[in-house]
């Protein structure tokens, strides 16, 4: 893409000593220093993610793009999985030498110098330095690979095919040097930038927080030089801090652009500075086409033009001159076909206050608000106040405030700030520095602890005011349930909805808080949520309306169809408000509940949605990583359910969320307990425990972990399962909690070994409409009848399990029936899952029409099915198949 930052691999190479001083240590440096924070710079290595090195097991293998994607990294784990290599790494310095790759590939190898030489006598040379080398041969920084070098070692490994070789070269074009040195038929291919999931793990390998893993990905577009940049950057601030644009980053990437001609450079830096450049906005803007650019930009197939990283448009945007900044907005405004665009860049081009202006900007605002686009309402709002007159200074706080609103219910953190700080530098209106402090509390997500500062101070600005106080209160209410108590949570909301004389939105809110505390402490109905249903959530954050409550209710009492129902209602409302969160709730309940229902494609596909979103808003990553495992648990794989839950984790205990930290480990026991790491399964689950404790969680259907974990203890040999499982079932059979009994009796049977009840809990849970349970259930009635050696029924009821859980589209389950069948001994003649399923039947008495109803299909079926498992097994009769059947 661009010349970026050196990533700082460290290449352990067992010939390559000579390479390595001559490099300064740094077999990847492009002129710039290593990451500066974090482990990276403790030990100089960044860890390779987002790749197996086994993958690329290739004898000739060529990697190119830009320094810091990784290429290094790659190159170096291949290499240290040889017994020998040897690597070379020339540097600037050494592109215009002729011979100088050759003579640091001999020294290198320990070789004796020889005069350059080109011709036959310089083949002859590198033939015999090739010769001496075996293992792997590492090139890196190919592109300053002086030409001589490169053709002359070229031709010596074409005649050395045991050697292999791995060629690294920094380019976003054809690979020239790397190609001279592999040939035409290397396998090569540019080295792929991170995933969002990699990003993650790159900045928590280094010690930087999980919440900036959003916002780095698209800031670095996947290149994990950047990330790391932009990683060191953002350590130790809080979600709330404006993100800076690194040195190391805007030099790299000034580096590239100054590669580019004059009329490109400005087309670009007008794609920077458009909201939504096509290639006919920039055309008609003066614009050039965009050739040769295709590492910096995309062009889709609507010819809408996006970077590949954030950091080129912010790079862009920073260098450009003020004067040809206004010049380029101007005409932008002219270019533009969208009234509301050419408003915001008529603001941006204006150099004075303009009241005209800050109206129809104000105004503009308004629409894209209605349009429930609230992103691009804050930054409008900001430009209405920065244009209007500075004597008109209400209307300029006024304006500001509006914009600090927008962002928060955005998430736009720095925008929120930006706006906010206009009201506090100039307003002693305490109305006013009171609602630019909540909207910085609104911005910080789950992280509540960072915005400590900005509720204390929303509490002096209160004063007396029994509804700004009631606001406080209410924000206070929502941090102590986060950081896990909920009876200072209720008592907070209670106190808030007392407070409350003319602000009806709060009322019902703290309402709301309150209804949501009594279900998690497991009280009795004080009445609190019909009020708030009463009262209706205008004005308030979907997500915390009283409807959504009613909605989460439901997906704790097993109501999913009413909960599905209500949530697509939900959905459009949440993405007209423009509140990215309240879109992402509404998403993930909408992944719990079709997960739960067995519509376990549709959930994976909701989890992915507030994944992205949690992402490119920045939000707390915990809830949407829980989300993520969760769904991946029923649809995906466990392996990623495993790798959402811990980071999940992670992320929120570094933002002392206590509920999601809770969840996440739950999710993580799951997976732990049912494929068979019972030990794991109870050390994470009494985490779990341990935690609900805390925060006096009552009511066993909100997290429902009590079963799993007393089924881990029954697994261990633990006695305490026993007073788990009746401790819980006391509780759950006064609240009437009918799923978590029909989990509570399906651990019992376990520990009882009763096969017989297991059945009717499979049953249950089917009438409960949760088909993937009854699909564990099933799981769990093989294992016993497998421990009281009924191999055969055993078979028959995993066939009847896998068979359910394909129809779900489970695969994580799917997968673990099938490896549970592979462990029985196999019938004799290959037959199929249904096959052997409707063999058991007959051995176990059924009549075809008995088989039919089992199977659920046709006596016909059943009739032609059952011939076609005579002939394999070899028998003529059901007399003979039901003999041959227990002679097993």
């Amino acid at each position: 893409m661009f010349n970026s930052v050196g990533v700082g691999c460290r290449v352990s190479s067992k010939l390559g000593t000579a390479a390595r001083a001559r490099n300064g240590g740094n077999p990847s440096s492009g002129g710039f220093p290593l990451v500066s924070a974090g482990r990276a710079a403790q030990d100089g290595l960044m860890p390779l993610v987002g790749v197996r090195p086994a993958d690329h097991d290739r004898p000739r293998l060529l990697l190119y793009g830009p320094a810091g994607i990784g290429k290094t990294a790659l190159a170096t784990a291949l290499a240290e999985r040889a017994d020998q290599s040897i690597v070379i790494a020339p540097q600037p310095a050494d592109a215009d030498v002729p011979g100088a790759g050759l003579a640091e590939l001999r020294a290198a190898a320990g070789l004796s110098w020889l005069p350059a030489a080109d011709g036959l006598p310089g083949r002859t040379i590198a033939v015999e330095t090739v010769r001496a080398l075996s293992g792997v041969l590492v090139v890196d920084n190919a592109q300053w690979l002086d030409q001589v070098s490169a053709e002359l070692i070229g031709f010596a490994i074409r005649h050395a095919e045991r050697l292999r070789v791995i060629v690294a070269e920094r380019t976003h074009r054809r690979p020239v040097r790397g190609v001279a040195i592999c040939g035409e038929e290397a396998v090569r291919g540019p080295v792929a930038p991170l995933s969002p999931d990699d990003v993650a793990e790159l900045l928590a390998h280094n010690g930087f927080r999980y919440r900036w893993a959003g916002r780095v990905h698209a800031l670095s577009g996947g290149n994990p030089g950047l990330a790391l940049e932009y990683g060191a950057a953002l350590a130790g601030r809080g979600p709330v801090a404006a993100v800076p644009l690194p040195d190391a980053v805007r030099h790299a990437v000034g580096r590239r652009l100054d590669e580019l001609d004059p009329a490109v450079l400005r087309t670009l830096r007008l794609a920077a500075l458009a909201e939504h450049p096509t290639l006919a906005t920039l055309h008609r803007a003066g614009g050039v086409e965009l050739a040769d650019v295709e590492d910096l930009v995309v062009v889709d197939e609507l010819d809408s033009v996006s970077f590949t990283a954030d950091a080129v448009s912010a790079t862009l945007a920073a260098d450009i001159p003020y004067a040809q900044r206004l010049a380029l907005h101007e005409d932008l405004a002219r270019a533009v076909d969208d009234p509301v665009e050419q408003i915001r860049h008529r603001a941006l081009a204006a150099t004075a206050p303009d009241a005209e202006l800050a109206d129809a900007a104000e105004q503009a605002a308004g629409v894209v608000r209605d349009q429930g686009n609230r992103r691009r309402a804050a930054e409008l709002c900001l430009l209405a106040a920065q244009r209007t007159p500075p004597t008109d200074e209400d209307t300029l706080v006024r304006r500001a405030g509006d914009a600090a609103v927008d962002a928060g219910h955005s998430g736009l953190a720095e925008r929120a700030w930006n706006a906010a700080r206009l009201v506090l530098e100039r307003s002693t209106d305490v109305r006013q520095r009171f609602r630019v402090r909540l909207a910085l509390a609104d911005s910080a997500g789950q992280a509540m602890t960072d915005v400590d500062d900005q509720l204390a101070a929303a509490l002096a600005d209160a004063g007396n005011d029994p509804d700004l106080l009631a606001a406080v209160r209410l924000w206070e209410a929502v941090r102590a349930n986060i950081s896990g108590d909920p009876v200072a949570a209720r008592e907070l909301a209670r106190q808030a909805a007392d407070l409350t004389v003319h602000d009806t939105a709060v009322r019902a809110r703290a309402l709301t808080v309150c209804a949501r505390m009594e279900r998690v402490l497991g009280l009795p109905d004080t009445g609190a949520l019909d009020e708030a249903l009463a009262i209706g959530g205008a004005g308030i954050d979907v997500h915390d309306t009283p409807e959504y409550l009613a909605v989460r209710h439901a997906v704790f009492d097993d109501r999913l169809t009413t909960a599905r129902s209500r949530l697509l209602v939900l959905l459009p409302a949440a993405q007209r408000s423009g509140a990215v969160d309240d879109v992402v709730d509404v998403l993930r309940s909408l992944a719990e509940v079709e997960g739960r229902a067995g519509r376990c494609g549709h959930a994976l596909s909701y989890a992915r949605r507030g994944l992205e979103l949690t992402a490119s808003a920045g939000l707390s990553p915990g809830p949407a990583w829980y989300t993520a495992a969760v769904a991946e648990t029923v649809g995906g794989t466990f392996e990623r359910a495993v790798a959402y839950a811990r980071r999940g984790a992670v992320a929120s205990e570094q933002e002392q969320d206590h509920v999601y930290l809770s969840r996440c480990l739950h999710a993580l026991g799951v997976v732990r307990l049912v494929t068979a790491a019972s030990q794991d399964a109870v050390s994470v689950l009494s985490q779990v425990r341990d935690l609900e404790h805390a925060q006096r969680v009552g009511d066993p259907s909100i997290l429902r972990w009590h079963a799993d974990l007393a089924e881990g203890l029954i697994a261990v040999g633990d006695p305490a399962a026993e007073d788990l499982l009746a401790t819980t079932r006391a509780r759950a059979l006064d609240l009437g909690r009918d799923g978590v009994l029909a989990m509570l009796d399906r651990s019992t049977a376990i520990g009882e070994g009763s096969a017989t009840q297991l059945r009717s809990v499979a049953g249950r849970f089917t009438a409960l409409g949760l088909p993937v349970e009854a699909g564990r259930t099933l799981l769990a009635l093989a294992g016993v009848q497998r421990r009281a050696r009924r191999r055969g029924a055993a078979r028959s009821v995993l066939v009847e399990a896998a068979e359910l859980f394909d129809r779900l589209a489970a695969p994580p389950w799917s997968a673990l029936a099938e490896q549970q069948l592979q462990h029985l001994e196999p019938l004799a003649g290959d037959l199929t899952r249904t096959e052997v399923r409707l063999a058991e039947l007959v051995h176990a008495g059924a009549t075809n029409q008995q088989a039919a109803t089992a199977l659920s299909v046709s006596v016909k079926t059943v009739e032609a099915t059952l011939t076609r498992v005579y002939r394999k097994l070899g028998v003529h009769s059901r007399a003979q198949l039901v003999a041959r059947l227990a002679q097993r």
